[in-house]
């Protein structure tokens, strides 16, 4: 379907740990994803949901299935052509944020664009600044990721995974180091970026209250989707204490 930015048929993924011994992290997934979705992935650990995040970030490759990204089949790419579409299609952001200790934090967002090739040095500073703006660090940039709290590293790295205009952005675990009061931000940070810019989010969590945040609630169990809806909400989150 057109308005499907991601179409996902049969995808198994099948590990050899030696000759006679395999593991099957995904059986038969199947899934598609409209644009502007917001939507959690959440299951225990070794449910396939980070085997499942991974494949979509052309991180890792099925074993067999098909994989469609924005009008991309990934079955047939090679590793240089998964580089450059991840490049230019993902954006990334961790649990642990990622950034390089010894530069500032407008040069952690340029990273992308320098990776990217052809674009001037004035443009990468001019759109790193933008961006830190977006995310609420205008008269940060200077600082290192040492000197700033993890909170606003994870901004960082939020507007690093949007320098290259993403037509998706993947989150693993993006609150999982950070208090309820900085986790509540960064969440109402994805969630004007999806619902003003129109940016898909997929982002995985284990808590209840931040996937209440997205559209679409994702559950895996033993390499398969046990439960896939929709989130009803009828009013603004409250805060939590």
């Amino acid at each position: 379907m057109e308005n499907n930015i991601i179409q996902i048929e049969d995808l198994v993924k099948i590990y050899m740990l030696s000759d006679e011994v395999s593991v099957r992290a995904l059986k038969g997934v199947s899934v598609s994803v409209k644009r502007n979705e917001f939507i959690a992935i959440m299951g225990a650990s070794g449910s396939g949901k980070s085997t499942f995040m991974n494949i979509l970030g052309f991180l890792d490759t099925p074993t067999s299935g098909k994989y469609i990204l924005d009008g991309i089949d990934g079955s047939y790419l090679s590793n240089d052509d998964k580089a450059e579409i991840r490049n230019k299609k993902v954006g990334f952001v961790f649990q642990g944020f990622n950034l390089l200790s010894r530069t500032s934090a407008l040069e952690n967002v340029e990273l992308p664009l320098m990776y990217k090739g052809g674009v001037s040095p004035a443009y990468m500073k001019k759109r790193a600044r933008e961006l830190l703006g977006l995310v609420g660090l205008s008269g940060r940039e200077d600082h290192h990721p040492n000197s700033l709290s993890g909170g606003e590293q994870q901004r960082v790295a939020i507007a690093r995974s949007l320098i290259n205009e993403p037509s998706i952005i993947l989150a693993d675990e993006p609150t999982g180091n950070l208090d309820t009061k900085n986790s509540d931000e960064i969440m109402e940070m994805f969630t004007n970026l999806n619902r003003e810019m129109g940016i898909t989010i997929i982002l995985v969590t284990h808590e209840p209250e931040i996937a209440e945040y997205t559209d679409r609630k994702i559950v895996f169990r033993d390499g398969m989707i046990i439960n896939d809806e929709k989130i009803k909400k009828n009013k603004k989150l409250p805060k939590r204490k």
